[in-house]
Parts: C-alpha cells; sequence; structure tokens
C-alpha cells in the first residue's frame, strides 16, 4: 500500500478545529466581554497582559492556538474553493497553506518580539 502525505494537513485541521471550537469562544468572552461589563477589568490592564504574555508557557498556549487556527482555516479554504468550481487544487493548496505557514511564521515572530 502506498503511503499518502494527507496524514499532516488532516493533523493540522482537526487539532485547528478542536482549538477552535474549544477555546477560542472562551479566549473571545475573557478579553473582549468581560472587561465592558465589569468581569477581568484589573487581570486585562497593560501591564499584567504584557507579564502574563510574556511568560514562554503562555507563549507556547498562544502560538498553538493561532498557528493550529490558521491551519485549520486554510484547510476549510481549500474545501470552499473546490466547492466553488475552482478545480486547481494544487495552486489553491499552496496558495491556503502558504498564507498559513506565512502567518503562523508571523505569529512566531510576534511573539519573540514580547
Amino acid at each position: 500500500m502506498a503511503r499518502s502525505a494527507k496524514a499532516v494537513p488532516w493533523f493540522l485541521f482537526a487539532a485547528g478545529g478542536t482549538i477552535t471550537a474549544f477555546v477560542l469562544p472562551v479566549m473571545l468572552f475573557v478579553t473582549n466581554l468581560a472587561p465592558p461589563v465589569g468581569l477581568f477589568s484589573e487581570a486585562m490592564s497593560w501591564e499584567t497582559m504584557y507579564g502574563f504574555v510574556g511568560n514562554w508557557l503562555v507563549k507556547l498556549v498562544l502560538l498553538g492556538i493561532i498557528g493550529f487556527g490558521l491551519w485549520h482555516a486554510a484547510h476549510r479554504l481549500r474545501v470552499c474553493a473546490h466547492d466553488f468550481g475552482i478545480r486547481a487544487d494544487t495552486v489553491v493548496a499552496y496558495i491556503v497553506y502558504g498564507v498559513a505557514g506565512l502567518a503562523t511564521l508571523a505569529t512566531i515572530w510576534a511573539l519573540l518580539m514580547i
């Protein structure tokens, strides 16, 4: 039986989908919805967040959340392009996965700058 290279994109897609479904809504609530109503207001100060995100473990977790989410979105966009009738799958795959790869590298760079 021939080996397939589909395992890597499918792993990134599945991990990204799981993380996006479970972690992202909580992150959005804690950082965007709760502070305006008075929850976590002192925890959202610049000094506190800068100190929190400055930890290497938090940076690694953020990289996982953002990176896997990007790869999940890239695969979804590839499938959507096929559904819309764009049959140049190789070109679309290079574009969407390339953008996900560059955005992941940009995320690494941004986290290292903190």
